[in-house]
């Protein structure tokens, strides 16, 4: 399904959203409406073997899916790559990485309620004594290895988690340490930042992720006494210095407290939590694109 906006007075229509659905999602009802809504162009596919679609939905068809709906965009639809927004729920966090990782030049990537890599999920609905058989499997034939992936990209990110998750957490939905979108998080940080993210920077976003409601949020980020200027001024000169390729050595030189202001900093800009539910709606609201110096 393919709606084209590019036509309206909104002038978020000259930018492409493609959408990535989760496990049994399918784009006639599935997270297309959450940016159609939002007044973006949307183009929405169904996994391979899923309603019209030929074909099984292994990770290397997934791929290959994905990669056929890029260069439709491109090349049929003749969006640019640079006017091009990933969205992906769930489980389609694999071929929005997939996707990221192999055009470098899409404008921006956003995961609602992903994760960082299938082996953990999987592990926690099977018995324990077949741990080392579950994990060969996963990575044999299901390695969905979001995290590695969105490594490999360069641009902007936006992670939503949602504080009431009871697919991507690995013991209850109120434990919402156990969610694996915490790991998606550090994970990237850790790779674009990892001065920053140091052992310091590490602990303050803990306690930061450890918050499930906006009020703890804001609770552990005023504890710190962020200072958004600062980081922002701190990042831009290093930006301008060194260029925008990650990963970046800033904060190698820097206090602990300003490694930990500044892991802050980053974690809220690459974060949105959303008080729901795994398969709740995303309201149209709080579809926002990525932040970006």
């Amino acid at each position: 399904m393919f709606v084209d906006r590019r036509g309206t007075a909104e002038p978020q229509g000259q930018k492409l959203v493609i959408c990535c659905e989760g496990n049994a999602g399918f784009y006639e009802v599935g997270c297309v409406s959450t940016p159609l809504e939002a007044g973006y162009s949307v183009l929405g596919w169904n996994h391979p073997g899923f309603a019209g679609s030929t074909g099984v939905p292994f990770p290397q068809n997934e791929a290959n899916a994905m990669d056929v709906v890029v260069q439709y965009a491109v090349h049929r639809l003749g969006f640019r790559p640079q006017d091009i927004i990933l969205y992906a729920w769930s489980i389609g966090g694999f071929t929005a990485t997939w996707a990221a990782m192999s055009y470098p030049d899409i404008s921006a990537v956003i995961l609602d309620a992903s994760f960082d890599d299938l082996v953990p999920l999987a592990l926690k609905v099977m018995p324990d004594s077949w741990r080392g058989l579950v994990s060969r499997t996963v990575r044999q034939h299901l390695n969905l290895n979001n995290a590695e992936q969105l490594c490999r990209y360069q641009g902007p990110v936006l992670l939503i988690r949602r504080t009431k998750d009871e697919i991507i957490t690995t013991t209850v939905p109120e434990d919402v340490m156990s969610n694996r979108g915490n790991d998606l998080l550090l994970k990237l940080l850790q790779h674009r930042y990892p001065h920053v993210m140091a052992d310091e920077g590490l602990q303050v976003v803990r306690q930061w992720l450890e918050a499930s409601s906006q009020l703890e949020e804001a609770s552990v980020y005023s504890r710190w006494e962020v200072e958004e200027d600062w980081c922002l001024s701190v990042l831009r000169s290093y930006q301008a210095e060194h260029g925008p390729d990650f990963p970046w050595s800033v904060g190698e030189d820097m206090s602990a407290r300003g490694r930990q202001q500044l892991a802050l900093f980053l974690a809220r800009k690459h974060l949105h939590n959303f008080e729901a539910t795994h398969c709740t709606p995303l309201p149209a609201q709080s579809f926002q694109l990525p932040w970006h110096l």
